[in-house]
């Protein structure tokens, strides 16, 4: 078939940076090569066992129909209970919404508040989904730039800066993917501030990596009584839990929205899996039972991030900043950009990752794909001796550039 027979809609979209390095990474494994990866956002840790247990239990007592749209009340009962437990964040059960992930959570909200021509605005970096999830719903990306000085967080001002008649929507994540850094209390109220100065716009706060946090408490926008009534919170299993290949996130949203997004999801997903929903409902409610190997979890990728650091520092070069939370660091690597080996010259982050990827089988990811082509974005997901192995060759890789 013709590309010419495709809608404008997916023509408009980029592939996800992300997936198409680790799918690269995936060809030269299949032809034997020894790939280490530092570019996939997923926990190398296994789901905790009680949560694995409630789904094989889920199965064993034919908890295997059709759910809910929204998901299955006592579900959205304990999101309920942990927003108000542990964010300070008030939302009916009619007003959570579980979905196929927390990925799904904000297309949903983004298509049910987004018509052709509104603006978004998405503080760069941002998570590389969310201007194509706009472009989908025939919005327009309109990206406010931050910097490593500030631990790329965007400021107040610049947002304001940005705003017109057309902007209907304030996307970001705290934690961030792809640079870890964290709000604190005193600068969401600051950001919220000025986006309550505009009555018609809304927010989305990501919160998918809320578990993951190595400084203080985590923070939510919507605790704030003045923008509560704008701010959509999605989170999710997937991080916190390692729970990625279950597929449940889930968003609390003002009520009007929540039916927009119930009356959404019916008509193209329904309901998510059962199974997973029953797995989602220990960890949420009954999470003691993980709490050891969540804690060991955490405690291990927060001593991966100051290795990575501390390798990082042995780099002629690079810059950083500390990244607070998620599993990702976000260096500064243009001091490398104009360089050659005398094959391959380095343009650009895509051009430096290709060519760590085909010369030593390292599979990062470009900065580019979050707005921030300075960088590039390296999970540590994956275990120590892997990361020690990955940066001696990336070290010998880069040494080879003049």
């Amino acid at each position: 078939m013709s590309q010419n027979h495709l809608s404008n809609r997916v023509r408009s979209l980029s592939e996800s940076a992300t997936l198409a390095m680790t799918r690269r990474g995936r060809e030269l494994k299949e032809a034997g090569k020894d790939v280490i990866s530092l570019s996939i956002g997923e926990p190398d840790f296994n789901t905790p066992t009680c949560i694995k247990e409630a789904a094989i239990e889920a199965i064993q007592n034919n908890i295997t129909h059709y759910s809910p749209v929204a998901g299955y009340k006592e579900l959205r009962e304990a999101i309920a209970a942990k927003f108000q437990k542990e964010n300070n964040l008030t939302y009916r059960p009619g007003q959570v919404i579980v979905s196929g992930g927390a990925k799904q959570s904000i297309a949903n909200a983004i298509l049910c508040l987004i018509n052709p021509g509104d603006e978004v605005l998405i503080p760069a970096p941002y998570w590389v989904s969310y201007p194509e999830m706009v472009k989908m719903a025939e919005g327009v990306p309109v990206i406010i730039p931050s910097a490593l000085t500030t631990d790329f967080k965007v400021d107040p001002q610049a947002v304001r800066e940005k705003m017109t008649d057309r902007t209907r929507l304030f996307v970001f994540s705290s934690p961030c993917n792809p640079s870890g850094t964290i709000f604190s209390r005193e600068e969401l109220r600051a950001l919220a501030e000025v986006l309550a100065e505009k009555e018609d716009l809304y927010v989305i706060s990501d919160e998918i990596y809320e578990e993951i946090n190595f400084g203080g408490k985590h923070e939510s926008m919507a605790q704030f009584d003045f923008i509560k009534d704008r701010v959509i919170t999605v989170n999710g299993v997937s991080k916190g839990f390692a729970m990625t290949g279950w597929r449940i996130g889930y968003a609390g949203a003002p009520q009007h929205i929540a039916d927009a997004m119930n009356t959404l999801q019916g008509q193209y997903t329904s309901g998510p899996s059962s199974i997973s929903q029953m797995a989602a409902l220990v960890a949420l409610r009954e999470g003691a039972c993980a709490l050891d190997e969540v804690s060991n979890m955490k405690k291990a990728f927060h001593e991966r991030r100051d290795l990575v650091l501390e390798l990082l520092k042995k780099i002629p070069g690079v810059k950083t900043n500390i990244p607070e939370g998620a599993f990702y660091v976000f260096p500064d690597v243009s001091s490398y950009y104009g360089k050659t080996d005398g094959t391959h010259t380095i343009k650009n982050g895509m051009d430096l990752c290709m060519y760590l990827l085909d010369t030593v089988y390292v599979s990062l990811v470009p900065g580019e794909a979050f707005g921030c082509d300075d960088c590039i974005r390296i999970s540590y997901a994956t275990k120590t001796s892997e990361i020690e192995r990955a940066f001696e060759r990336i070290a010998t890789a880069l040494a080879k550039l003049h």
